[in-house]
Formats: structure tokens, C-alpha cells, sequence
């Protein structure tokens, strides 16, 4: 496989994925709203519209298509301008990729679906999670997501196994600038994240190296055509954005889950990516504490005894 299209290219996931494809060997096209001065194989299109979207497709005839593009922020936007705007982008590229001659077509979901953060509260079947648990989205921008993997499953309903569809659900996402002090999405650094834990309780602590994911992505569109049709996968690091065991830590901002917290002991996260390295043998290998390496760090590493 050579061509791989990907949507949403100029995004902060995005940038890494193709930095990642490329440097696999990948050809790579960006498909984005607006495409960066210097990008040599790009397009700038509004996936929103189906014609559009499915002019570019049929130019680039990409054998394989990352959808990323979407309103990536829950409330960035109104309510129904997120679910409008997300679900035509899932369905437009799903749509048109299959009509230029894509093999594989892999969708970006959100582990948001699961419903944490809700205010009537939120108790799940257990922790960590997983991707046999029932979502519970409670916001348009987590149903936008658990709607795109329905629409990957439509797609494989229709079409069969002749073709391939996947979706994932990326934990917070943390570009290789943000390691060194740039802002992450929220606005703090990482750093602060792990200093203040409530800056990211409200997440369970999650998170993800956006190489590890581009890593991901390269390994899934090599081996989707192995693994069972319109799986789900969580894409998360090995460890919680946190320097407690989340055993300890979350029952302190979500005694309700006291209990069910209990099995995250050591560096135990609350999202499992074991779906991942069973079916695809990949696992992260990026942790914030390789990525925050110093002096105060390796305190907190040999302490926690590393990363699982």
C-alpha cells in the first residue's frame, strides 16, 4: 500500500500522523480545510459538502483514507452545529473514499462516547474500560462520534468484507511540541496538567503521544484487511497523566467510583488499549515519563516502577 489520504492533515493530531506515514514510506495526501504553505501533496476542501468531497477523493484515488477532520472540541461550536458538521464530514468521506476505490477506511471516534463528565453523573460497568462497554454519550460532540462509528459499520454492512473499516477512540491527544511547554488543547501545559491532577480528572487522565496514535494508524491500515471488519479500538498511553495510582487518586474527586477505581493500582490507566495489542500487537511507547525526562521526573518513575 502506497496512497493513504488523511483528513483533518493540518490538525494537531493530524500533523503527526502524516509526519509519521511519511516517514514509513508512505505517499501521503493532507485533505484539510486550509493546507500549510510549504505542503507539497496537498488539498484544501470542505469535506462537508459531498460534492466536493467526493471530487477529491476521486482525484487523489487514495487505496487507504484516515478520516480526522471534525470539530474536535466538545462546546467549541453550538450543539447542533457539531452533530451536523461531524456526521456529514463521517459520512461524506466514508462515501466518497469507497466510490474513488479505498480498500480501508479508518475514523476517528472519542473516547468521550463512554459518557464521563456527565452532570446527572456517571457510573460505568467497570474500570478500566474498554470497547465492549456501552457508550453514553451525553453532548452532540460525543454522539457526532459514536454516530461516525455507526457510520463505518453502515458502510461494512453494505459493503462486506471485501472492504475494510475501522474506528478509534484517541485519548487526549499530546503533540511533541506540548512536551516541551507548548499549550495543550485545554489550554495548560502538560507539566501543569500533572501538578494540579484536576486539570485532567475531569478526563480520568487520559492521554496519548499523537506519534504513538500516527503509529497506531500505520500499523491498523497495514493489518486491516486480518483483523475482524468495523472494529472499534481505544488508542491510549500505557499509564494516566497522573504520578498516583489512580486507585488512590480518584476516589478523591469521584468517590462514587471509589471501588471500581480499585484495580488501577501502580501505573494502571483507567482506559484499556489491550484490544489494540491483541488484535494488532501495538502498544504506546511514548509516556509523560520519557517525554518529561528529567531530574524530578525519574523520581516519580521509580517510584510508580515505570510504565506497564
Amino acid at each position: 500500500m502506497s496512497g493513504i489520504a488523511v483528513t483533518g492533515s493540518s490538525g494537531r493530531l493530524g500533523r503527526s500522523v502524516v509526519t509519521v506515514l511519511r516517514e514509513s514510506g508512505y505517499d501521503v495526501t493532507c485533505i484539510d480545510r486550509t493546507v500549510p504553505d510549504g505542503e507539497t501533496n496537498g488539498r484544501a476542501v470542505d469535506l462537508t459538502d459531498g460534492r466536493d468531497a467526493a471530487a477529491v477523493m476521486a482525484e487523489v484515488k487514495p487505496e487507504a483514507v484516515i478520516h480526522l477532520a471534525a470539530i474536535a472540541v466538545p462546546f467549541s461550536a453550538p450543539e447542533d452545529q457539531i452533530l451536523r458538521t461531524n456526521v456529514a464530514l463521517a459520512h461524506n468521506v466514508f462515501g466518497s473514499a469507497i466510490e474513488a476505490g479505498a480498500r480501508t477506511v479508518v475514523t476517528a471516534s472519542s473516547p468521550t462516547v463512554f459518557g464521563y463528565g456527565s452532570p446527572n453523573g456517571w457510573m460505568p460497568e467497570a474500570l478500566p474500560l474498554t470497547e465492549a462497554m456501552q457508550p453514553r454519550p451525553w453532548n452532540a460532540y460525543s454522539l457526532s462520534k459514536l454516530v461516525a462509528e455507526n457510520v463505518a459499520s453502515m458502510f461494512a454492512a453494505k459493503h462486506g468484507d471485501a472492504l475494510r473499516f475501522a474506528s478509534f477512540r484517541p485519548c487526549y491527544v499530546i503533540a511533541p511540541e506540548e512536551w516541551r511547554g507548548a499549550p495543550t488543547q485545554q489550554g495548560n501545559t502538560v507539566r501543569q496538567r500533572l501538578d494540579d491532577p484536576q486539570l485532567a480528572a475531569s478526563a480520568l487522565f487520559n492521554y496519548t503521544d499523537a506519534r504513538d496514535i500516527g503509529d497506531f494508524l500505520r500499523t491498523l491500515v497495514e493489518h486491516a484487511h486480518s483483523i475482524p471488519n468495523a472494529e472499534t479500538f481505544i488508542v491510549g498511553a500505557a499509564d494516566p497523566l497522573c504520578r498516583e495510582p489512580l486507585a488512590d487518586v480518584l476516589p478523591r474527586f469521584f468517590p462514587e467510583l471509589a471501588e471500581l477505581a480499585r484495580p488501577l493500582t501502580g501505573s494502571r490507566p483507567a482506559f484499556s488499549s489491550e484490544k489494540a495489542e491483541r488484535l494488532l500487537g501495538w502498544r504506546a511507547s511514548r509516556s509523560w515519563r520519557s517525554e518529561l525526562a528529567d531530574e524530578s521526573e525519574a523520581m516519580y518513575t521509580e517510584n510508580a516502577g515505570g510504565t506497564r
